[in-house]
């Protein structure tokens, strides 16, 4: 069964402000309903399997062409690194090439904190006592 005219409404209402209440009050009337009605209204629309359905479907093609991956990232920068090598841009290939190891986890940035002056940080020692608590039958 097809949704309603209000119901797609809703749908794409919900994909466009991220919010159900909001959504619900685009699709519908709600000038005579109380803030709480509209929001268990909108969660129940939510709750709704052909909704949820709706939903999905409205946000795959969205999902599908975000979709970043590592593949296709370690191939776009070897893509820069051979244009830049055959233009004899070294330092440009050099740095497509680290860009690559970095994004693969070949290299790993270290940082070292340390105080004032390049000095060791001051940290004090912490001391924590434990306290067993009287039992009201031992005294």
């Amino acid at each position: 069964m097809p949704l309603t005219q209000k119901q797609e409404a809703f749908c794409l209402a919900y994909i466009e402000l991220g919010d159900a209440s909001a959504a619900y009050r685009k699709a519908y009337n709600t000038a005579k309903m109380k803030p709480e009605t509209i929001n268990r209204t909108a969660k129940d629309l939510l709750d709704n399997p052909k909704i949820t359905t709706r939903v999905a479907e409205l946000r795959a093609p969205v999902i599908e062409k975000a979709q970043f991956t590592l593949e296709k990232h370690l191939e776009t920068l070897a893509e820069l690194r051979d244009k830049s090598s055959q233009l004899r841009q070294m330092n440009a290939a050099i740095a497509a090439e680290i860009a690559r190891g970095k994004a693969a986890g070949f290299y790993v940035e270290k940082r070292e904190i340390t105080g004032k002056g390049g000095e060791p940080l001051n940290i004090p020692d912490i001391t924590v006592n434990f306290v067993t608590p009287k039992n009201a039958e031992t005294g």
